[in-house]
Parts: C-alpha cells; structure tokens; sequence
C-alpha cells in the first residue's frame, strides 16, 4: 500500500499528537497520507479529490467513529483500519502502541481483510404516499434499532421474515443486529454473539412483556419487515428507528421498517491472527468466565 486516508475524531486525539505520528511514519516511508479535515469524510471535498487513489482508511478514534467511516466509505470498496482510542474498541485492530508496526504491515501488503455484513433499512411511513424512498433508506454496520420513544408506553411490534409473521409482541422494542452489531447493544439484550464473517442477522427483542424472550438468527440473504402496531385502541404507537445509533427516524402505527442485506459489505484490515474468542476475552474480560 503507498495511499492512506487518515480519518481522526478531534476528540479522541485533540492535538492531533498520534495523527502527526502516523502523517510522519508514512512520509519517510515515501508513501502518501491524506488527512480528513473532519471526523467524517461526508461530503469532504478532499475525498472526491483522492478517492481513486486511496488504498486504506486509518481511523483513529472508537468503534463510533470507524462505524460512522465504514458508512462514508461503503461504496468505495476502501478497507479500514482502526486504531483504538476509545473503550472497548471490538471494531479497532491495533492499540496506539503497535501503530509503526502496523504500518510496516500495511507497506509490506501483509494483511487480510475481512468482509464484514452491512444493513439497510428503509422506512415505509403509513401516512406518506408517495414518499421518496431515497431519503427513507439508511444503512448500518451494527445494528437497527426500533425502540420505543421517551418515556412513552411499550410498544407492539409484529416482526416478518421473508413475509412470514414470527412474532407478536409488547415490549420497548426490537434490535436487528449484523454479527459485528452482535457484541454491541445486542449482547447487553441478551442476544446471542455471533462469529463476524457468518452470513447472519439476529433479531433481538427489547424487554418484551413476555414469559420466554429469544432471539432469532436468520439468513443474511432473508428479509425483515418490523410492523408498529397500535398498542391499546386508543393510543397511537410513539417509536423511532435508529441506525447504528444515529439517524433517528420518529415512527407511527402502521408505519413498516423493511431491512435487507445491504450492497456493499464493510472490508476491515486484519493484522494479527487472533481468534474472534480471544478478541471477545480481550475486550470483554471475565465477562465470559
């Protein structure tokens, strides 16, 4: 690789201490770096510039902020790597020590990528026809979310798969979540982790008014519809959507999420051959004792 974008939350590295670091590292290599003047690289003018000749994305920030990246980047077929200045950092493949190191990876062209699943939702509302679908379809890496709003009553929601009603059910709402989304608000639902390169989205209820909670593990080829229900004759359903916790879209009864397989998968640079269940060990600590 000779091309790097360098995309950093001014937040996580305020003085851009590390990104001048890295900048340095790259140039006395005689390869080339192009730093993001924002957080984001949405409507960057820089990106339109370079974008053919950008080999990889370094992130330097969270798993927000490589989330918000992989978004951005989508349709580009750019592979990310992330370096770690947040948490726990599930998404991030190096720590800020090990970053020289990674770079003479990345120079030597010994690394994997690994093709993570994304999601797109769009957002049918019941009272507007016609409707731009364009504005009403989001994507996301992580999961989508249709919660219940504010402090708001439970919420009823019927959920399809591939048009064939599998649940009816009260509670504060309803995760679809990707394997890599499956370590994330999932988990701290109840829902089960699953292995990041599986073909997999996971449907997870939040805090169903019900006995026998489960999650459901469909095909990533499947199709998903969320129905808002009314939840008692006299009440109109208050709900949102959200899409790996931004883009929050207010919803109404009758209002329909359908979600798909995004188009394009999200392409994560691996440097090191740890297994998924010492990532988990790693990160999650005795959380898995």
């Amino acid at each position: 690789m000779d091309n790097f974008l360098i995309i950093t939350n001014r937040e996580k590295d305020k003085d851009l201490r590390l990104t001048k670091i890295i900048e340095s590292y790259i140039h006395k290599a005689g390869k080339n770096s192009y730093l993001s003047q924002i957080s984001t690289v949405t409507d960057n003018s820089l990106l339109k510039d370079i974008i053919n000749r950008i080999e990889c994305a370094i992130v330097l920030g969270g798993d927000g902020t490589i989330i918000q990246t992989a978004n951005d980047l989508m349709a580009y077929n750019i592979p990310i790597l992330g370096v770690n200045l947040g948490t726990v950092g599930f998404l991030a493949e190096i720590e800020e020590h090990h970053v020289e190191e990674a770079l003479d990876s990345l120079f030597d062209d010994s690394y994997n990528v690994e093709n993570r699943l994304m999601i797109q939702g769009e957002i049918i509302h019941y009272t507007q026809k016609p409707y731009d679908s364009g504005d009403n379809i989001h994507n996301a890496l992580n999961d989508i979310v249709i919660a219940r709003k504010g402090s708001s009553r439970i919420i009823s929601l019927g959920i399809y798969v591939n048009d064939q009603l599998i649940d009816d059910f009260r509670g504060d709402g309803v995760i679809i979540s990707t394997p890599t989304g499956s370590t994330a608000y999932n988990l701290s639902a109840g829902g089960p982790i699953v292995i990041s390169r599986a073909n997999v989205m996971v449907i997870t209820p939040i805090c169903p008014h019900s006995l026998s909670p489960r999650s459901i593990v469909v095909s990533g080829d499947d199709h998903i519809k969320v129905a808002v229900r009314k939840s008692k004759k006299t009440q109109e359903a208050e709900a949102f959507a959200s899409f790996d916790g931004n883009k929050e879209i207010d919803l109404s009864t009758n209002d329909i999420i359908s979600i798909n397989k995004a188009q394009y998968d999200t392409k994560l640079i691996k440097l090191n051959n740890s297994g998924i269940y010492e990532v988990l060990r790693s990160k999650l600590g005795n959380n898995l004792d």
